[in-house]
């Protein structure tokens, strides 16, 4: 399941624009709002498995925040591409690393031998946190650089396809007991709703 997949195609969309226009107008467009992924979470305590699956999407839900909520990138000119992205991959970073906590934090699930896929996903994660961040400094040294901004801007892209192409349940959806109580948990479902 790849959640909120037209917030990915408007932000790789966004890029493309950036990579082919510094130095032109920038588009008017309004940014993406959280989309109602506010999340109430009541799961009963003799729940376990469900309490363990809604915790681990109330944390997967931080990256699904901070990519709703993403600055558009300005292609106007280098320096507006070069700023506007580096903070579009700064709120990246920022969801990841909020993210990457909450799953931390969250442990091993109840059920015996299926941690596997929580700890994928961490690795994944990690690893494209690392490629948000090294895309981030490589933009801000480019700054003024139009060549250079657009090389950079192209990793910034790479990231988001790796984001987008991610499976934010794995963690849950590949052990049979935990994905029955994804069902009966609360933050689950709101992530698992279409884009509103």
């Amino acid at each position: 399941m790849r959640p909120r997949s037209t917030v990915f195609a408007a932000l790789t969309t966004t890029i493309t624009i950036g990579l082919a226009g510094c130095g032109q107008q920038a588009a008017s467009q309004a940014p993406a709002g959280d989309q109602g992924l506010s999340v109430t979470t009541v799961v009963p305590q003799a729940d376990p498995a469900a309490r363990w699956a809604d915790g681990y999407c109330g944390a997967v839900t931080h990256l699904v925040r901070a990519l709703a909520a993403l600055p558009v990138v300005d292609p106007s000119t280098p320096q507006k591409a070069s700023r506007t992205s580096s903070d579009l991959l700064s709120s990246v970073v920022g969801g990841l690393d909020q993210s990457l906590a909450g799953l931390e934090a969250l442990g091993a699930p109840p059920v015996p031998s299926a941690d596997g896929g929580r700890k994928d996903v961490i690795g994944q994660f990690s690893e494209i946190r690392s490629q948000a961040e090294n895309a981030r400094q490589r933009i801000d040294a480019a700054r003024g650089d139009a060549a250079a901004t657009k090389e950079a801007l192209g990793e910034a892209r790479a990231t988001l396809d790796r984001i987008d192409a991610l499976d934010y349940l794995k963690g849950v959806k590949d052990i049979p007991a935990l994905a029955a109580a994804e069902q009966r948990a609360p933050a689950c479902r709101q992530l698992d709703q279409p884009p509103g």
